[in-house]
């Protein structure tokens, strides 16, 4: 059954707050005003002006307060590989992944998985989740400290130290994503047992044929209902949460490399990364760059001929 969401006025959101303050109950998620049950229909009520109504007679409850409805989460259609995503995708509960700072020379790797139900979708827009390339530092900071007090996720940092010695023994990058992203889902996968989401999807970063070949020697290689799409963070929510939250911890890392190096360190892999890197060799020597960045990225030769090195 689909939850059912209306906009209401401020005037008719105090009404309503009045129509149900017999049937509230003590629990009310950030961004919210209240949460009823009546008639087997749970109301909650949104700061926004937003009110969904799920289960049993939601239908009858939500036109007590508006003829007009909207279905929570329209299907949205980008590039996939492997299975056909599910129409309905959007509005179902679903466990995603994502990683960040495959692209920065400095920071380890993070990826998160999160598990996202079809009656906390509401929520997470309330709480502004969205991709985290489309939000600053700040905002993402804000709703990651929100979702960690409620949203079941797994979380891997790999460090510039391991990254580094993963790729000299042969690993491209892509096989590292993928095997993080297939950890990270089995192990949130066995933390809400017994309970199975209804979906997986990753954010596509290679081809899912060529994704399962870089699990071929992996122990546990998750296949059921798994899927793949590129900008899967505007197809559902856990998705985007898994990249706020995987961004948030490649902060944190980023800020505790910055202070070993003693100076603010620059996130990319642009020209004034560069000029750090050198800054780094010249204080510290040309073996600490093992511990702050990915050493195959071209910016280490750019550093040492900077640093007069080469």
């Amino acid at each position: 059954m689909a939850n059912i969401v209306i906009q209401l006025t401020p005037a008719n959101l105090e009404k309503i707050d009045s129509y149900y303050e017999n049937d509230k109950i003590n629990k009310t998620p950030p961004g919210a005003i209240f949460i009823a049950k009546k008639n087997g229909c749970t109301i909650t009520a949104y700061r926004s002006g937003k009110v969904m109504f799920q289960g049993v007679g939601n239908e009858e409850e939500a036109k007590r307060w508006s003829n007009s409805h909207e279905q929570l989460n329209k299907p949205v259609s980008r590039k996939t590989s492997g299975p056909l995503l599910p129409p309905n995708i959007s509005s179902m509960s679903v466990l995603g992944s994502d990683e960040v700072g495959k692209g920065d020379y400095f920071g380890p790797m993070t990826v998160v998985a999160a598990y996202v139900k079809n009656d906390q979708l509401l929520l997470l827009k309330e709480l502004g989740v969205k991709d985290s390339k489309n939000l600053t530092d700040s905002q993402i900071i804000k709703i990651a400290k929100d979702l960690l007090t409620f949203l079941p996720y797994s979380l891997l940092t790999l460090s510039n130290e391991k990254y580094n010695q993963l790729q000299a023994s042969g690993m491209t990058q892509g096989k590292i994503t993928a095997i993080l992203h297939n950890q990270a889902l089995n192990h949130l996968l066995k933390k809400i047992e017994p309970e199975k989401p209804e979906a997986i999807l990753i954010d596509q970063f290679a081809e899912a044929s060529i994704y399962f070949r870089h699990l071929q020697k992996q122990k546990e290689i998750l296949r059921e209902n798994v899927y793949f799409s590129t900008k899967a963070e505007s197809i559902h929510l856990s998705v985007a949460a898994a990249s706020i939250l995987a961004r948030y911890a490649f902060l944190n890392a980023f800020d505790k490399l910055s202070e070993k190096a003693g100076f603010p360190l620059t996130k990319g892999a642009g020209p004034k990364v560069d000029q750090n890197a050198a800054r780094l060799i010249k204080e510290k020597g040309l073996s600490a760059l093992n511990q702050f960045t990915k050493l195959h990225f071209a910016n280490t030769d750019k550093a040492k001929k900077i640093a007069g090195l080469k």
